[in-house]
């Protein structure tokens, strides 16, 4: 006997729907964008508390509870150990300092400032740099430290005690 192979419809034409023409997708694939978006939410997440001011200085370190969130971002003086004056990471000319306080001042919202001094800057230098704060219309005055337990301030840990 012989066997033969049936097929249905015609022998050139393609299976699938009949008579279909072939219309451009109108879809978007949206799983790649998606993934590209989660991505980089990461990186940011990450990279987001490594962008705060990035002069280094050896902070004092107290028990005091921390300010709450801002609204705008916080304006910093920093006090280096080798006595150069930094308002956020610009470079600052003690004569300059009232000057360029005031000029800021006008552009801000708020008169809120933070006061980064390395602790081994004697206290006479960060009243007089917090006087100069003071004379450029900054009123609020934010000391910034390193925080620490009342134990840690008791046994005298940090720079100040050892």
């Amino acid at each position: 006997m012989a066997g033969g192979v049936v097929t249905k419809g015609g022998g050139g034409r393609r299976r699938g729907r009949r008579g279909a023409t072939r219309k451009p997708m109108s879809e978007i694939n949206v799983t790649p964008f998606v993934d590209v978006m989660l991505v980089l939410l990461i990186i940011f997440m990450v990279a987001a508390p490594l962008m705060t001011v990035g002069v280094p200085v050896e902070l004092p370190r107290t028990a005091a509870t921390p300010l709450p969130a801002e609204e705008q971002e916080p304006l910093t003086v920093t006090m280096t150990r080798d006595g150069r004056l930094m308002i956020q990471t610009t470079e600052v000319a003690r004569p300059d300092l009232v000057a360029k306080l005031r000029a800021i001042q006008a552009e801000r919202a708020d008169d809120k400032i933070f006061l980064r001094a390395d602790g081994a800057i004697p206290y006479e230098a960060v009243m007089q740099v917090m006087g100069a704060l003071n004379a450029g219309g900054f009123r609020n005055i934010g000391l910034v430290t390193e925080a620490a337990g009342p134990d840690d301030i008791a046994a005298g840990g940090g720079p100040a005690g050892e």
